[in-house]
This record gives structure tokens, sequence and C-alpha cells, in this order.
């Protein structure tokens, strides 16, 4: 557990991690074969097209040789107030740094898995204003823009030996290979090398350059703050990342086609999240808020399947965030747990008798009736009766229901909690179709 403060607790989990106290590491691996990539997000709070991208990669890519490593929220603080650096600008902090920044063990952890041996190349992923170009047309289009490059230190390692040490040699390869597949001719890519060492006394401080003075190479991709939407953004990302992994000959498959629809439908798809791992929520399409949690009074554990996903505790109300998008507020209600509960439950659904495993979803076309079950008591949320306490035995259908205490914006979804002398077990949902 971090805490931001006496009043903010932030938990991450996640199936893929690696053990670090402040660092979300995800590593797709295959052999003994030491090539890897390196992609990090979110250093910058506010770009969030580079996590969003790095979010989609960790559950959708599948990695068939060599590896993958995903630090897809570096700077998770910053991202949850979709600001560039809450503590000051991160990616300013690779040079020297003292002790005391709040960002300090951030910093030596990503050094650390830098300059992991394995560690073949390394991209940081941004999201930067304009689009670059090498002549001035314009506000939006000129030299001094970021937007739509991959940005170099320099054009080659000093260690002439080390494998893809030619950055600048790289770059145009990935330059020319994106080219040929923009959504929109305007967003074509450059390359932007910034001459650190001589030119750019900022970017002396950078992670790129820590990398590359530490014989690592490593690129930043920078999508275009200007592109019209998130999902466009993420294209570009996603599409720079693919290009990497074919100059590396990793090899990987992925979900889906690669348009821009698909990424949209992806990101609004914010997965679930598991809590003390006695019940579930589907985050899409949920309520904005969901009152009478059952929670304990502390050490609640919130997991979820996507990894950018994270919850803060404020105000006595527990606020779900997928990156920068706030999903939900819970109202807890706290309950002693039980320690041992039954690992199923016996449910009449449309008239016929089913065992279900606690926590599966009851799914419904027309009722669905809990079968009783000694020292076990079930509240259907919306459901209400005056002449029982435990609704287990009742026959209920969806206009019995208060579309009030639903979970999802539909309607068509609602909690069934069991428990067990007043502590509570575990709980199902009904599904209605």
């Amino acid at each position: 557990m971090n805490f931001f403060s006496a009043k903010v607790l932030l938990l991450i989990l996640f199936s893929y991690n690696y053990a670090f106290a402040n660092v979300q590491l995800i590593k797709k691996e295959n052999s003994d074969d030491n090539t890897t990539l390196l992609v990090i997000a979110g250093i910058h709070g506010d770009e969030p097209g580079g996590y969003f991208a790095a979010s989609i990669l960790a559950t959708h890519y599948n990695i068939t040789s060599k590896n993958l490593w995903i630090v897809p929220n570096l700077n998770q603080k910053s991202i949850l107030k979709n600001s560039r650096g809450i503590h000051g600008d991160m990616n300013r902090k690779f040079a020297t740094l003292k002790k005391s920044d709040k960002d300090a063990e951030t910093i030596k952890e990503i050094k650390n898995i830098i300059l992991t041996k394995k560690v073949s190349l390394v991209l940081n992923l941004h999201d930067g204003h304009g689009f670059y170009r090498k002549e001035n047309h314009g506000k939006i289009f000129n030299p001094n823009a970021w937007g739509q490059t991959c940005v170099i230190d320099q054009c080659n390692l000093l260690n002439q030996d080390q494998p893809f040490g030619n950055l600048n040699s790289i770059a145009l390869d990935v330059k020319e290979r994106m080219n040929k597949k923009l959504l929109k001719k305007h967003h074509s890519f450059n390359v932007k090398n910034t001459k650190t060492k001589f030119d750019d006394e900022a970017m002396q401080l950078s992670l790129t350059y820590f990398a590359v003075t530490n014989n690592k190479p490593a690129f930043a991709i920078e999508s275009s703050k200007n592109l019209s939407s998130l999902s466009q953004k993420v294209f570009y990302q996603l599409l720079a990342i693919e290009e990497f992994m074919n100059i590396m000959d990793i090899s990987f498959t992925r979900e889906f086609k690669l348009t821009e629809k698909n990424i949209d439908n992806i990101i609004k798809n914010y997965g679930n999240i598991s809590i003390n791992g006695n019940f579930s929520l589907n985050l899409t399409n949920i309520k904005k808020s969901l009152s009478f949690i059952p929670l304990r009074l502390k050490s609640n554990v919130f997991e979820f399947s996507n990894p950018l996903g994270s919850v803060v505790q404020k105000r006595g109300m527990f606020i779900a965030y997928v990156g920068n998008k706030k999903i939900l507020t819970l109202k807890p209600q706290y309950f002693e747990m039980v320690e041992k509960c039954a690992e199923e439950f016996e449910v009449i659904i449309d008239g016929n008798k089913v065992s279900l495993n606690n926590t599966s979803d009851i799914i419904v076309n027309d009722d669905f009736n809990i079968i009783k079950k000694n020292d076990y008591r079930v509240n259907v949320i919306g459901y209400s009766s005056r002449n029982h306490q435990n609704e287990s035995g009742l026959s209920i259908k969806l206009k019995d229901l208060n579309k009030r205490f639903s979970v999802d914006k539909s309607n068509r979804v609602y909690r069934v909690e069991f428990y067990k002398n007043n502590e509570f077990c575990f709980m199902s949902k009904v599904h209605f179709k």
C-alpha cells in the first residue's frame, strides 16, 4: 500500500506485476533470449496517449518471441491529477536529485530497471504539442513542436558494438514505416534530434539521455496533443511500438485490428475491479456512484484487470480511476468479513436449478430464486419485502427491482449479497438479458 497522505490511499494490483515499491513493471517473456524492449509511459501525468497505449500493450498483445517489459504508469500520482508533475517535471530528474525529492524513490527504481542487463532498447512515451516540421508552417506545424516525432538525443551510442545503437538510422526507419500507415496525411511522423549533449541542457536531465549515456539505446515517441482524439494518439503510439518490435524481431499478435475505432472501444472498456476477493464489478457501463458497498474498516484490497486502475480513499469514499479517468465512487458500509464462506450456492434460473461458484454472475431471462442455505442470509439490493429479512427462497423478476439500486446504467444488473451471522461473505450479481 502507498499512502499519499493521511486521507488518501492508493493500491494497485495487476496480474503481471513485479515487486517494486513505486514502479509497476509488467513482463511478457518467452525464453532465455535476452532481447528485451522496455516501454515506459506516464512520466508526465497529462499525456494519456502514452499510458493508455501502454495499458493496451499490456492487456491485448501476446509476445511470441523475445521479451517486452512495460511500465504503464510511471508517475501515477500525477496521472490521477492529470498533471504534468505534481512534484515537478519527473523527466528532469535523471541527472542529479536530492534524496528529499518526493520522486526520488521512483527515479531510483526506474533507473535500476533501465540499467538491467537484459534491457536492449528503451521507449519513453509522450504526447507533445503541435506537429514537428523542419520548416515553420505556423503555430502548430513548426520546428519547435514535439508532436508526431521519434526523438533521439544523438545519432549513435558511443559503443558502436551495442545492438540497436544506431539511433538515427533506427528512428528514420520507424518514421518511414509509420508514414505508410497514417490516418491522415498531415499526421506524418518525423525524427527530432535534440543533440542533447551540445544543444539542450534541459534534455540532459531526461530519462532517455540517462539511458544513452549508460549505453542503452533510447527513444522518445511523441504523439501530438493536437490530434482530434485520445484514440488517435494511442493509435500512433502503438504503431510506433509495433515498428520498433519489428526492427528488434520481437514477434507478437494482438487481439484486435489496429484501427482508431477499435482502439476507442478498448479504451472505453475499463475492465473489472475485484474487492477483497469476495466480489467484483465490471467498470464498463457502471453507474458513477454505488452506495452501501460492503467493505472492511481497513486493509481493503482492490485488484484491477486494467493496469491503469487505482483507488483513492477520500472523505470516507473510495474512488476508482482508470488512468486519469474517474470511473466510480464507492460509498462503503463496513462489515466484519467471514473468514471461510461456502464455495458454491444454488439458484433456480428461469426454472432450472444450477450450482454456481460464489461471486459468479447469475444470467437471467425471466426470474431467479436463490435456494435457502442454513446459516446464510441473502440480500438482493433493490428488492423490497416487508415480510422477509432473508430474500433467499423468493422468485424475483426484473420488474420487482428498484432501478435506483442497479449497478449499471442500463438498469439490468443488481447485487446479490450473502451474509453469515451478520458478517459479509460474498456478492454475486444478477444480469437480466
